[in-house]
Parts: structure tokens; sequence; C-alpha cells
């Protein structure tokens, strides 16, 4: 005979070291928005610079994890390559590519490249200075490429300078005396030197003053 079992033992909870019962499985994580990743990653390079900004430290301005970074952008050194072409399309890093395309005389482009970077080097709604003047400085000796690929960036910039310098001997806007190599390195220098003094603090009429005393070196 079968022996009915107690409703009220039926009823009992399970024992406490009775193993829980298995958790029904969630999807998949929602994903990111990886413009907005990226962004978060250029801002926080461009405040502390390549080498103080650690995996954790970005991982948690993007709002990811570290997993997601690897499997979406690579590692440390390839998220900052990245980073390095976001800012150079960007509004705040494009604006002298932009002058020299727009404008018609090469003295205008230069007048409007000195005069945008006093506005946008100290401007208040994001880091101070040039992300690729600044942000490898003071860098490991195994992180040598990263400080190696900004310096190229820079000399590229100063190249363009100078051919459009050439160019503008050529046709004529120059003097034929005018040296375009000198003077690409001068206004590179005088670039460089302001977002670095933005860094330090200059404020937008300190670094205006400074853009119209360089343009005064015009030939």
């Amino acid at each position: 005979m079968t022996e009915t079992p107690d409703p009220a033992q039926a009823a009992a909870p399970a024992s406490p070291h009775a193993p829980a019962p298995p958790r029904p499985r969630r999807g998949r994580p929602p994903g990111f928005d990886r413009d907005e990743a990226l962004t978060a990653a250029t801002l926080l390079f461009w405040e502390r610079g390549y080498e103080a900004t650690s995996v954790t430290d970005l991982t948690t301005a993007m709002g990811i994890r570290p997993g997601s970074l690897y499997a979406a952008f690579g590692d440390k050194r390839a998220l900052f390559e990245e980073v390095v072409r976001h800012y150079g399309s960007s509004p705040v890093g494009a604006f002298a590519g932009r002058a020299l395309a727009e404008e018609t005389s090469a003295h205008a482009a230069f007048a409007r490249i000195l005069r945008e970077a006093a506005a946008i080097y100290p401007d208040p709604s994001h880091p101070a200075g040039c992300l690729v003047i600044s942000a490898a400085t003071n860098v490991t000796p195994q992180d040598a490429e990263v400080q190696a690929r900004l310096r190229d960036e820079r000399n590229r910039n100063v190249q363009v300078f100078e051919d459009r310098l050439r160019a503008a001997r050529e046709d004529g806007e120059l003097p034929p005396e005018a040296d375009p190599k000198a003077l690409a390195g001068y206004f590179a220098t005088v670039i460089q030197g302001m977002s670095q003094q933005a860094r330090d603090g200059a404020t937008a009429a300190d670094l205006a003053r400074t853009a119209e005393l360089a343009l005064r070196a015009w030939p």
C-alpha cells in the first residue's frame, strides 16, 4: 500500500542546504553606442594623456566592460589610434585643414588658423589645448610608438603648412626671398606653444594677442 504524503510536509519550504533552482538565462547584454564611447575615450586621453590613462579609467568613462573594449576597439594602443583619427575629423581637430582648404589666400588661411586656435584651445567645453600636441608626453619606452605616431602627425601638419606657403610664393603672394620651410616651422611652433599655454590656463584673449603678434611675421 502506498503511503499518502502529509500535505503539511509537501508544503514545507526547501532546506536551506538544498541547491538553488537554476535561474533563467538572460539574453545578450545590451550593446553600447560606439560613437559615444569613442568620444568619451577621446576626452579622457585628451585630458590626461596616453600614459596616465588606464584601461580601467577608459572603461569607466566609456561605460563598458574591459571585454567590450577589447572586442570593439582592440587594446589600449589600438583605441588610441582610433581616438587620434576621431579627433582629427572633429571640428576641434580639423580646423587648420579646413582653413587651408577653404581660404583663397595663404595669409587668410594662416590668420584663420591662428585665430581659431586661440578660441578653440582654451574652450571650457573640452580639455584644453590640442590632443595631438599634448597626449603623448612622458610616455614609457614601451609606448614610444605612440609618441612617434603623434610626432609624425605633427610633422605632416608642418609639411602641409610648408606646401601651402610654397604655393603662395609661386603665385606671388609671398616674395621670392620668403622661406616657406622656416615660415611653416614658425607658425607650427606658435600653434604648439598656444596649445601648451591653454593647458597652463591662458585665456582666449591671451592667445588672441599671441595670434595677432605671430601674424606680424608674415613677409
